[in-house]
């Protein structure tokens, strides 16, 4: 019996198929043709009005429905039916067989003559009448038995496949915490062009209003003309970004549903606050030893190291013999007549004599096989250490960032409180309420961008630890919100 080893392709395939859509999940944002991240295998059919939408329904919904998991579960399956495939070939193999058939026979072909008919009793008179071409109803029945004995080879390469199948079940878990992190962010996307909304549609309330006061001075003589034009270009500039604001939502909102299987078409509200919480401090060693026990990708080259192990002893044990027991027991018989039982037992032992090439050439592949994924688990753990480096590093940056940025908006809105304060009392024209309005809208925006960019953060440390997608909201404690608050942006429709 010969047992096949699985090539290295499919032995590896896993992991090229989920390398490459990592790094493409990086490079393309929203192209599910080339990065099956930011789409979905299927869409929940629409509903009328309204759906409600927190993060957690958000983070569901992606991981039942976003093609890359999909696909990797696909993967994963694909793994465990090939090491039942390899299985076979070291399990008892039993069959049945059973046959009815007519048959003609020539007895002078068999070697019967006249001459030789009387040796079996028949007299010569009838001899020289008999039958030569003879019909025949045979029915046979017989179950056959094989079981490979001795094959180290084939042990070797049954377990590198289960070796491969751990592998590619990390590997889906690592595509599962992609999604999360790619979900979590476009949910957080979708927020922050919701803030950016909310603070638009406030600052055109107040440019409403000064344009409106602008114009009554203008008409009482106390104010110039350039005031109230200087007031209304203020206001139509402000329609304009309003007008994108809203558009940059609703373009946030329909990317979060291709992600999560949702109908492009369908309405939400995003049922969770943008949040903004403090981290507790952990250390670059905590933070390795964290990594190392919980990280995917690390998990599965460390399996597939094992797997490329197996597959080189392997490819020394195809030098011993190996053993191999056939068998079957059945009945044969004209059919309606006498039947005799029938068996057969054989073992067979094969011995390869000269196949050098061929076993050189398999244990110097398996050997390159082995030291590229072992060079690859080094280069990982470096860039794992980088990884986590750069996340602590972005987290104290994006936390004082965030911390400035809230101080400027309180700073821009004393501003333009105390300017529009001294425009309605005469003091001043309205351009020193243009400038400070101008002024709170590149901080507000700019509180929008450094909050997102820090739970982007954190869901990014939490990713490179490798518990993203089971601990997301140790990282992002959402809170509903329904209120708007300059301070904390929250989501609408």
């Amino acid at each position: 019996m010969t047992v096949r080893k699985p090539s290295v392709l499919v032995s590896l395939g896993l992991s090229a198929i989920l390398l490459s859509r990592l790094a493409s999940a990086q490079s393309n944002p929203n192209n599910s043709a080339q990065n099956p991240y930011a789409g979905s295998v299927q869409a929940v059919a629409a509903t009328p009005g309204v759906k409600p939408l927190s993060l957690d329904d958000a983070i569901r919904l992606g991981i039942e429905n976003n093609l890359a998991l999909t696909l990797a579960h696909l993967n994963q399956d694909s793994a465990t039916a090939q090491k039942l495939q390899l299985a076979n070939a070291l399990l008892p193999n039993l069959s049945a067989h059973a046959e009815n058939g007519v048959h003609e026979i020539n007895l002078r072909a068999a070697g019967f003559s006249t001459a030789l008919l009387p040796q079996f009793g028949i007299p010569p008179a009838e001899a020289a009448h008999f039958p030569y071409i003879v019909r025949v109803t045979s029915t046979v029945g017989q179950v056959n038995l094989s079981q490979a004995l001795f094959t180290l080879a084939g042990w070797d390469v049954w377990k590198a496949a289960k070796a491969n199948e751990r592998a590619a079940y990390y590997a889906t878990q690592s595509s599962r915490g992609l999604v999360v992190l790619n979900v979590g962010t476009a949910y957080l996307q979708a927020l922050a062009a919701s803030a950016q909304v909310d603070y638009a549609a406030a600052l055109l309330k107040t440019d409403e209003t000064l344009l409106f006061q602008a114009r009554e001075k203008h008409k009482a003589g106390t104010a110039a003309n350039l005031d109230e034009l200087r007031a209304r270009v203020q206001y139509q500039t402000q329609q304009l970004t309003l007008i994108q604001n809203q558009n940059d939502f609703k373009k946030a909102k329909i990317a979060l549903n291709r992600e999560i299987g949702l109908a492009p078409e369908q309405e939400i509200q995003l049922t969770d606050a943008a949040p903004y919480a403090d981290l507790a401090a952990m250390t670059i060693e905590e933070a390795r030893r964290e990594a190392y026990a919980s990280r995917q990708d690390y998990q599965q080259i460390k399996q597939q190291i094992e797997a490329a192990r197996l597959e080189r002893r392997a490819a020394k044990h195809e030098r011993f013999p190996s053993i191999t027991f056939n068998g079957n027991y059945g009945v044969t018989g004209v059919t309606g007549g006498i039947y005799h039982g029938t068996f057969t037992a054989t073992g067979e032992m094969s011995v390869p004599i000269f196949e050098e090439a061929k076993f050189r050439g398999d244990r110097d592949v398996a050997e390159a096989q082995l030291e590229e994924l072992r060079s690859q688990l080094n280069d990982l753990t470096n860039k794992i250490d980088q990884q986590l480096r750069d996340s602590l590093l972005d987290l104290q940056t994006a936390a004082e960032l965030v911390r400035v940025s809230r101080s400027n908006v309180d700073l821009a809105t004393k501003t333009l409180e105390q300017t529009t304060d001294r425009f309605q009392a005469g003091v001043d024209d309205n351009l020193p309420v243009t400038q400070a309005q101008s002024t709170l809208a590149q901080a507000q925006t700019q509180y929008v961008r450094n909050v997102y960019q820090f739970n982007q953060a954190k869901l990014g440390f939490a990713r490179n630890l490798g518990i993203v997608d089971t601990q997301y909201k140790n990282y992002i404690p959402t809170g509903t919100s329904t209120t708007t608050s300059s301070q904390q942006p929250h989501g609408g429709k």
